[in-house]
């Protein structure tokens, strides 16, 4: 599952230790005090890609690094292993957590400015090799909130990890069926009554936590990326406008096609349940990212079954349609202690040999290049934006802490109600707009 992802996972902490480091690539040396190896402390969420990937890479880095010593430690609890020693002020070096973890702790020192500033990591060549790290990188990742948080062209977090979202689906029975996949929603709504009449629910999802992304699709698909950034930004009266009402009404009529026992497994222990449904034929879409193919890779399933995957139908004909890409971050905290050698190892994750290393667990890392190398379903999924789809990227603005207010809570948790029937979406639009007014005044 993804966070919890993209998505709960495994974590990995590294201790780098790191001597004299020199680069031909980055043309710089730093040598360590009194001759000895620098210890780099490298916290890293091991989600569903595995473990072997972190091993492979710090061993990877002690080859290209002679001077480099690699230990590492894996915890299935990430932030409740390093969030005591930080208090404690040792701080790793290196952090790859991303946002939109329950605990939010990437999220918590944002807000509380704990980040390194890692702009000049942009253009720093990558380690070992002569190019720099922001030619290699795909454009427009450096380029959001999820990496520049206070809008200030500044970047704080690394983008590593991108997996493509989507409404994920059997194509085999569609092929079945003889049906299409809707390109609006419009046909969507056609494609749930066919379906309806067959004992078929149209839609379902794993957990409410599934909705970021979708609802981000949504609202680019209903106004467009300049609305889009206003309501990241907390614009006043922008989940009053027509294009907000658009996103609230498409969900709200989307819970009618939900699956009944959605809502009774949507929680962090039964979200398979959900997921299987698919597998089964008893749902046709669901929101996801590719990593559900790993999760449900020993799961039963309908003969003929064929994952398929679609970015979000357009709003009206001719419109557009947006995927939403999630990305994982890595970070260097600001009380981190060897910050020049961590810069120096972020480079690193972007080499032709760490890029190869990652990609054989199915990590995708947005390099130049790295879809033309992909096979199977990572190659279906991950060319979604070559078959006319819009990539849409970056989250909400931070903001100060704000006492018992969540925008996540309000905006995507209150979708099991929705569903239920429990709470009315003029309601939830209402409730929407109350929080972007109370964080709008807590921005950074």
């Amino acid at each position: 599952m993804k966070k919890k992802l993209m998505m709960a996972g495994t974590i990995a902490m590294l201790s780098l230790g790191l001597m004299a480091c020199q680069s031909d690539a980055n043309k710089t040396q730093r040598d360590s005090e009194d001759g000895k190896k620098t210890t780099l402390q490298i916290a890293a969420l091991e989600s569903a890609y595995g473990k072997d990937m972190w091993t492979k890479l710090a061993d990877a880095y002690e080859d290209a690094n002679p001077d480099v010593k690699v230990e590492l430690t894996v915890d299935k609890n990430i932030e409740e292993v390093i969030s005591p020693n930080m208090k404690a002020g040792n701080y790793p070096d290196v952090v790859l957590v991303a946002t939109g973890r329950k605990l939010a702790l990437t999220e918590t020192l944002i807000k509380d400015k704990a980040l390194e500033d890692i702009t000049d990591v942009l253009d720093m060549n990558v380690y070992g090799e002569d190019v720099k790290v922001k030619d290699k990188l795909i454009p427009g990742f450096t380029d959001t909130l999820a990496t520049n948080p206070y809008n200030d062209g500044k970047t704080y977090l690394a983008p590593m990890f991108y997996s493509p979202t989507g409404l994920f689906y059997n194509a085999g029975l569609l092929e079945e069926k003889g049906w299409e996949v809707p390109k609006t929603w419009d046909e969507m709504w056609e494609l749930g009554e066919k379906a309806k009449e067959e004992g078929i629910a149209l839609f379902t999802y794993p957990t409410t936590g599934y909705f970021d992304a979708f609802t981000y699709s949504l609202l680019l698909s209903a106004g467009g990326p300049d609305f889009y950034n206003k309501a990241m930004t907390y614009e006043d009266g922008i989940w009053e406008t027509p294009e907000a009402t658009k996103v609230f009404e498409t969900v709200d009529k989307l819970a009618k096609y939900t699956e009944k026992t959605t809502v009774a497994n949507a929680n962090d222990q039964d979200f398979r349940k959900n997921q299987q449904l698919i597998l089964d034929n008893k749902a046709i879409f669901m929101p996801n990212g590719t990593w559900v193919v790993g999760e449900m890779a020993d799961a039963p399933r309908a003969e003929g079954f064929e994952w398929g995957m679609t970015a979000l139908p357009a709003v009206e004909t001719g419109g557009d349609s947006y995927a939403f890409t999630f990305f994982e971050q890595m970070w260097i905290p600001s009380q981190a202690k060897n910050k020049d050698a961590a810069k120096d190892f972020l480079t690193f994750v972007y080499s032709d040999k760490a890029a190869g290393i990652f990609a054989e667990s199915n990590a995708i890392q947005p390099i130049q290049g790295m879809t033309e190398k992909l096979t199977g379903d990572n190659q279906l999924f991950y060319s979604i934006y070559d078959n006319g789809a819009k990539a849409g990227m970056g989250g909400f603005a931070a903001t100060e802490a704000v006492e018992g207010v969540s925008m996540a809570d309000t905006l995507f948790g209150t979708v099991n109600s929705i569903v239920s029937g429990d709470k009315s979406v003029d309601e939830w639009q209402k409730a929407v707009e109350e929080v972007s007014d109370k964080l709008r005044a807590a921005l950074k």
